[in-house]
Order: C-alpha cells, then sequence, then structure tokens
C-alpha cells in the first residue's frame, strides 16, 4: 500500500508517509498535531485539548471534539420536529480542516490552532497560499489545485477524503450555502492563514434569546440571595463576604480580605462561622472548588 501510494524514497520511507499513518508524527515531525481552545475573550481561554495521532485520524477527532465539546446546538422546532443548530456547518468545517492538515507548512513545527468562541471560530495553520490566491474572492472562484505537500495530498485524496481538482472551496461554498451561513473568511499572511468562520443569523437569534434567558435567571438568583442574606446574615462583614462569594464563587479568602479590607485570617473566621451555620458550603477541593450560599435553607 505505502509503495502504491508512492510514499517510498530508495527503500525508505518519507516524511508523508510517517505524518499520514504513524500513531505518533510527533515524535519525528514537531507541531504535528492540533490544538482547540474555547475562549470567552480573546484573553480569556477557559479550557483546551490537543488532538494527536495520525493526520488521516486527527481530523474526525478534531471534529467530534469540536462539535461535541466546543460547540452546543441550540435548540429551534419547525412544527414537532426538533433541530439543532450549530454554529458552522460541520461538513464545511472538515472541508477548511482538512485544508489546513493538507497544506500545512511542518516545517515550522507548529501545530494547528482552532479557537472557538460562542459566536465565531478561529483555523490558523502555517500554510501556504499561491500568489494568485491571495483573497477570499479568489479562493472561491475556479482554480488549480496545488497542493503544498503533493505526496500527502496523494494520501488523502485517495482515501477519499479530498478531491484533487480543487472543489473543497466549491464545497464548502455549497454547504455554506444550503445552510444559508457567511462563507468563511480568509486572512492569508506570510506567516500563515487564519480563517474566520461566523454563524447565520438564525443562529445569532436562538443565541440572542439563550443569554437573554440566562441573564434573566442570574438577575432573578442574586435577588433571591440578596433578599435572603439580608434577612438570615446580621454582621456586615458576613454580608460583604456572602455578596463577594455570589459574583464570584471561586473567589479566595486572600481576595475577600483585599476587597473589604480585613486580614485573610479575620475573613476565614467570618466563613467559618457561615458554615457553621449551614448558609455557606465549599464544593470540590481546596484548588479548584467553589463556594455556593446555600439560600434555600
Amino acid at each position: 500500500m505505502l509503495e502504491n501510494l508512492q510514499l517510498y524514497e530508495n527503500d525508505n520511507l518519507i516524511r508523508a508517509a510517517i505524518m499520514a499513518f504513524y500513531g505518533n508524527p510527533g515524535k519525528w515531525v514537531a507541531g504535528s498535531h492540533i490544538k482547540i481552545g474555547y475562549f470567552v475573550t480573546d484573553s480569556d481561554l477557559k479550557f483546551q485539548d490537543e488532538v494527536h495521532g495520525s493526520l488521516i485520524e486527527q481530523v474526525d477527532k478534531t471534529v467530534d471534539l469540536v462539535y461535541q465539546k466546543y460547540m452546543k446546538g441550540l435548540i429551534y422546532y419547525e412544527g414537532i420536529q426538533r433541530i439543532d443548530k450549530f454554529m458552522f456547518p460541520k461538513d464545511a468545517f472538515r472541508e477548511i480542516l482538512l485544508n489546513a492538515v493538507v497544506h500545512k507548512n511542518y516545517s515550522t513545527c507548529n501545530p494547528i490552532q482552532i479557537s472557538v468562541y460562542e459566536d465565531k471560530i478561529y483555523i490558523w495553520n502555517d500554510g501556504i497560499m499561491p500568489k494568485e490566491l491571495s483573497s477570499t474572492e479568489k479562493l472561491f472562484e475556479k482554480h488549480s489545485s496545488r497542493p503544498f505537500n503533493p505526496r500527502l495530498a496523494g494520501v488523502f485524496f485517495k482515501s477519499g477524503m479530498i478531491e484533487a481538482w480543487g472543489r473543497s472551496f466549491d464545497k464548502i461554498k455549497e454547504v455554506c450555502t444550503l445552510h444559508n451561513t457567511p462563507l468563511p473568511e480568509y486572512d492569508i499572511q506570510s506567516t500563515g492563514i487564519m480563517v474566520l468562520c461566523k454563524p447565520n443569523e438564525k443562529y445569532m437569534d436562538l443565541l440572542r434569546g439563550r443569554n437573554a434567558e440566562a441573564d434573566n435567571d442570574k438577575e432573578f438568583v442574586d435577588k433571591y440571595v440578596d433578599e435572603f442574606v439580608n434577612k438570615c446574615v446580621e454582621s456586615e462583614v458576613q454580608k460583604s463576604i456572602l455578596r463577594l462569594i455570589q459574583k464570584q464563587p471561586t473567589i479566595s479568602a486572600k481576595t475577600i480580605a483585599g476587597s473589604i479590607g480585613m486580614s485573610p485570617r479575620g475573613v476565614q473566621k467570618n466563613i467559618d462561622s457561615l458554615k457553621r451555620l449551614g448558609i455557606l458550603e465549599r464544593v470540590g477541593p481546596a484548588k479548584g472548588g467553589q463556594w455556593v450560599v446555600k439560600s434555600s435553607q
């Protein structure tokens, strides 16, 4: 099979063979994996993952991980039919990821990076585009296929994962049109290629509705807890501590002390008192856990 795929030179396996099929290509080629992160803002990373394995495996592993963990389908109904609406069509995302894997410049040793936000996705790789394909508009016009890694592209073509005629962008366009989703935007630089994927208006309407419900729920809970604190707690210091905890359940005693002008030891004594009264409870470990104001007492 490897001979038929032209992955030998002078009886030695070439790098494309290792990248495509070896279970740990990073052992030989640094950065041959995919990083995924969920961001609230550009500087606020909530969680992240790395996808390793052969490149043939990485694509579907990554698509599954992104759509099962990083993106949640927003639910709406057409008649009695329930529909899960994702931020960006899965088939189009898969084509974009395949392009990144096949056309990446692996000599830079940087992994492909996927940044998922509530309302957008960025996909970055160290790819190099021909000069005549320097904009989003030109990419979605008819053009020839000139893979950066021809042998690697040959493996993916013969596996049925990509086509050899440069039709990937046609397929992305078809899928986005079918789902009324904006075409991905390509920012092509000498240092790499950044792809921005945005949702359609239907998804944004659902997202705004969900966020409005969440804000109303939080406002109701905050008001309920505030009334409970005023009714059941006499100490103004303890009221201040509880309000800080309600706003930030993972807050530390040291941070509370700085906010209310008290020593950490004094704050801890008040926290212990609130715990004995059954008003405050610690959930999880000392590091990584959070406080819960037990307003149902």
